[in-house]
């Protein structure tokens, strides 16, 4: 008598735990019919058939398989085992290589052509079962109900499916939030304010500025939230199943995919509100993220400490209404030795002065596009020998992670044992292509024109006549803080001993300066600085220009 194993799974928890028990017992009653011994039983309860991954009783199975246990499988059908096509036909051909049958109860034993078809109309049965609770769910928005999770401000009526109710005390909160926000607050300080006051966010322990913020292309967040409008959105995104992990991912729809339906009946904000704050977060969204946030002062987000490297943030303002500045990190964490606190303005007027003599000599560019142009020759060797190296270290990371999987599905390893490396590996070739992505193409080298002379000279003239307009100003600079922030890339202040003053390092931006187009990214800025001569300090990513400004003490 042949020895047999039977498995039973059933797909979601909405279904019967004595569904696996009825399959079992369906399955006992075929094996003695045909005259086999059941000497196990596997089962998975609440697993999908879509994935292998995640399924202990299948892993269970095949593992037995391997140690030829028994030498029949007994299924109530072939869609017990998967409804994947890929999944299906790979467990019958490991268990064959075992030799082991697969025997179903409605379906007989298998072969190459029953479980091609098979596994062919039991995924399009899965795929069209997932479009029929789509077209459900779209149904539930005609009809004016939400097929969504539970939305801040709402809950749901209890023996009313998809009916939602406002709950007060969390609308008084979302109202809140749009007010401050279409007066200008940002969404930090909003979040900040709700956790110090301790109102309970919509998850997780603390307000976070991206709870309120959100993200436009997912729709997701409180500014996003068209419910708070009296609208149902429904499609926004849609769930995928990973191949190599087995887990579901969400993924944006666009927004032409989505359903929208009117349920006034739901509206927390008022119209004027809601248009007012999305026509802020709509002129935020189209500025760049260096100027999204206001400047009050000329050095805003440029000032460094020249001790630990981290920003100088405003410390106080004196009986006088002077603002006075300090390094951060002695204010956060007591972690850097410079205790120095400086006037703003005392350092504003050394920056602006200092540069405009600095940059009064042509001769600045072409002795720093010189040594610019023979540092990049240099990298671009290094790049190229760098690139070779990390495409070959991806290639090979990918490889193993392709073994890892191949042995899962072959069954060779436990899914167990494999999921933490395959993750690691796959974060590994990821960061590998993030710095093969970072690398540079061939420089190209930079000429000087006698044109490129000259729109230098325009630019320090049009900045000299700013500063002569507007630096002495308190409170209208006019373009004084544009012109200046286009120009420089960071300004780092080295304190001297005991009343000896400060030096002052402006690293200023050359493709500013020359036009743009001159170099191949005038954006990014590497924290990576390699020393040429005496007075020039070079980045090999921005072109900076260094100047050594004196202050007295």
């Amino acid at each position: 008598m042949k020895r047999a194993a039977i498995y039973a799974r059933f797909s979601t928890e909405l279904q019967s735990e004595r569904s696996t028990e009825d399959q079992i017992a369906l399955c006992r009653t075929y094996a003695a019919r045909h005259q086999l011994s059941v000497v196990a039983t596997f089962e998975d309860k609440a697993r999908s058939g879509a994935s292998v991954f995640g399924r202990d009783g299948l892993m269970q199975l095949m593992d037995a398989a391997r140690l030829h246990t028994f030498d029949v499988v007994v299924v109530e059908a072939l869609d017990r085992l998967s409804r994947d096509m890929e999944d299906l036909a790979g467990i019958h051909k490991r268990l064959s290589f075992q030799g082991i049958q697969i025997q179903a109860v409605h379906d007989g034993t298998a072969d190459s052509i029953l479980i091609g078809i098979r596994g062919l109309v039991g995924q399009m049965q899965r795929e069209d079962g997932a479009k029929k609770v789509r077209r459900g769910m779209a149904g539930v928005i005609r009809d004016g109900r939400h097929a969504g999770g539970r939305a801040y401000g709402y809950r749901a009526v209890a023996g009313k499916p998809g009916e939602l109710e406002i709950v007060e005390q969390e609308a008084a909160v979302v109202r809140r939030i749009f007010a401050a926000y279409a007066d200008g607050r940002t969404p930090r300080d909003i979040a900040r304010d709700l956790n110090r006051e301790e109102i309970r966010p919509p998850r997780g322990p603390r307000w976070n500025a991206s709870t309120i913020n959100g993200n436009a292309q997912r729709g997701n967040g409180l500014i996003f939230n068209e419910l708070y409008a009296g609208r149902i959105v429904w499609n926004k995104v849609r769930m995928v199943k990973d191949p190599d992990t087995g887990k579901r991912l969400s993924r944006p729809n666009p927004p032409d995919e989505w359903q929208r339906i009117e349920a006034p009946h739901l509206r927390i904000v008022e119209q004027s509100i809601w248009e007012q704050a999305h026509l802020l977060k709509s002129q935020k969204s189209r500025l760049a993220s260096h100027v999204k946030r206001r400047t009050p002062h000329l050095l805003s987000g440029l000032l460094r400490c020249g001790c630990c490297g981290s920003g100088l943030s405003v410390h106080d303002r004196d009986k006088t209404g002077k603002t006075r500045v300090r390094c951060s990190a002695v204010r956060e964490s007591g972690s850097c030795s410079n205790r120095r606190i400086l006037y703003l303005r005392d350092v504003e007027n050394l920056v602006l002065s200092g540069m405009a003599e600095e940059l009064k000599d042509p001769r600045l560019i072409e002795t720093y596009v010189r040594n610019y142009n023979r540092e990049r020759e240099r990298l671009a060797g290094d790049a190229a020998a760098t690139r070779t190296r990390l495409e070959a270290k991806r290639d090979r990371i990918e490889g193993e992670r392709q073994r890892n999987i191949d042995l899962v599905v072959r069954y060779v390893i436990s899914e167990d044992d494999a999921r933490q490396r395959i993750a690691e590996l796959k974060e590994e070739r990821e960061r590998v292509e993030a710095e093969l992505a970072a690398l540079e193409e061939a420089p190209v080298p930079v000429a000087l024109h006698p044109a490129t002379l000259d729109r230098y000279v325009a630019t320090v003239d049009a900045l000299a006549e700013t500063l002569a307009d507007h630096a002495i100003a308190e409170d209208d600079r006019g373009t004084l803080i544009d012109d200046f922030r286009a120009l420089v890339h960071s300004v780092t202040i080295y304190p001297k001993g005991p009343r000896e003053g400060f030096e002052i390092e402006v690293k200023g931006k050359l493709a500013a300066l020359l036009g743009k187009g001159v170099f191949p990214d005038g954006s990014y800025n590497s924290g990576s600085r390699v020393v040429a001569g005496e007075r020039y300090r070079l980045s090999p990513h921005q072109p900076n220009i260094r100047y050594l400004i004196q202050s007295f003490a």
